[in-house]
């Protein structure tokens, strides 16, 4: 079997680009990824050993939830809490149920967000991870309470509290319930603060809207992947409202570290190290008993 990539083709004028003439239809056999940032072809089973990342320029591409978590915690193991809230269709909102149903079958998720516990390099942590295959990581009710009930867990088990941000934002189905969430969360993180626990954030492609303007920029230490973009609005929104050109690189975490949004870019390969080390640093301790 073949997938089927396309790539723009240009006229050439006076030795400027102008509009594509067409798309090129390019061949790639399914055994295969192309990488979107440099554009060669790899093996899928040599990519995903490499945490989707690629050999070559280093994109980081985009990883499931379920390998994110199966890498992230000791011998791959861990416990899914809170899997059994379901959404509701609150405002009546025309084929919501369904549109539910059918990204749940397509991803094999319940929701964008996904709670787990276990251990990091031999230390308890209760860990929240956002998947973008379910409506793009929108964030809904469901994905605030179960934000918010791991941010209450972890208090009552005095244990760390990592998420990995990946959304495009409130959830418009869910119209000012969605919107909610941003002071939900946020009050619930808040918590964790007055009772002095870590809470980290990880930064993943893309962060945007209603999650970068609430829980995803109020970690103790933001960390990010590297060529994430991160903002509130996208820069072609910006750029018609402003009517003006955007920087080079705006709202990538390189552009965001430099700003002093984001404490440090990690590679993926070293984050499982580096959030073992930020873990004991504030005061962490082995639990061989959690998971």
């Amino acid at each position: 079997m073949l997938r089927k990539s396309f790539q723009k083709q240009y006229f050439i004028v006076d030795g400027d680009k102008v509009q594509p003439k067409a798309k090129k239809m390019e061949e790639i056999p399914d055994c295969c990824i192309k990488c979107p940032g440099c554009g060669e072809t790899f093996l899928e089973e040599d990519v995903k050993k490499n945490l989707m990342v690629c050999k070559k320029c280093n994109k980081h591409m985009f990883i499931t939830s379920e390998q994110r978590l199966e890498d992230l915690f000791d011998d791959g193991e861990y416990q899914l809490l809170f899997a059994d809230i379901s959404t509701k269709n609150p405002l009546d909102f025309p084929g919501y149920e369904e549109k539910v149903q059918a990204y749940q079958k397509k991803s094999g998720l319940n929701e964008a967000v996904s709670i787990a516990r276990g251990n990091i390099d031999r230390m308890g942590a209760l860990v929240g991870v956002m998947d973008s295959r379910f409506m793009m990581g929108s964030m809904g009710s469901v994905v605030g309470e179960k934000i918010t009930r791991a941010a209450e867990l972890a208090v009552v088990e005095r244990l760390p509290l990592i998420l990995f941000t990946a959304s495009g934002g409130a959830r418009m189905q869910e119209g000012i319930i969605s919107l909610m969430q941003m002071a939900k969360t946020s009050a619930a993180l808040g918590r964790l603060e007055s009772e002095k626990l870590p809470f980290f954030i990880v930064l993943t492609h893309p962060t945007t809207g209603g999650v970068t303007a609430s829980f995803a920029m109020l970690g103790d230490i933001i960390l990010s992947e590297p060529g994430a973009l991160i903002g509130f609005a996208g820069p072609r929104v910006i750029e018609q409202t402003i009517k003006q050109k955007l920087p080079e690189g705006f709202q990538s975490a390189e552009f965001q570290l430099e700003k002093g949004f984001v404490d440090a870019i990690v590679d993926r390969a070293e984050m499982k190290k580096t959030l073992g080390s930020l873990l004991r640093m504030h005061g962490g301790e082995p639990n061989e008993h959690i998971g």
